[in-house]
């Protein structure tokens, strides 16, 4: 699984996204639209992190870091870090138990645990809102 953007001048835009994902695109564009309609003022900043990461997209909520998001050649990867609190709340939810098991599996670091989501399929897509929603709640 090759990622991509990795030109340091040349900053993804929408439309590179979508040349990029493809078909996939759909669960992009389906993640961002329930978003913003649910949260008012979300901000997407793309950063470049070097020739062995590239760029990269950070999703905000009110300055809090909601999210990573990295385009590969066949899927999107969604990356979080979640406080002892959203792990707590994780666990208690109706999460499959794969990304249950996952994030409790995860290394713990200050900034909290990590879980990474390859997203390919519609399914993939829920989980991420509800993950996004545990994470603004704490």
């Amino acid at each position: 699984m090759n990622k991509l953007f990795m030109d340091e001048l040349v900053m993804p835009n929408e439309d590179s996204i979508k040349d990029a994902l493809g078909n996939n695109y759909k669960y992009w564009k389906e993640i961002k639209t329930t978003l913003n309609a649910k949260y008012e003022g979300l901000k997407e900043e793309w950063k470049y992190y070097g020739k062995k990461t590239g760029w990269t997209l950070k999703l905000f909520y009110k300055k809090r870091n909601l999210f990573f998001f990295s385009v590969y050649e066949d899927c999107f990867i969604i990356a979080f870090i979640f406080s002892d609190k959203a792990v707590d709340a994780i666990t208690k939810s109706n999460l499959p138990s794969k990304y249950i098991n996952e994030i409790l599996a995860a290394k713990k670091y200050a900034e909290g645990r990590g879980l990474r989501i390859e997203v390919r399929y519609k399914v993939e897509v829920k989980i991420i809102i509800k993950l996004t929603e545990i994470k603004i709640l704490y």
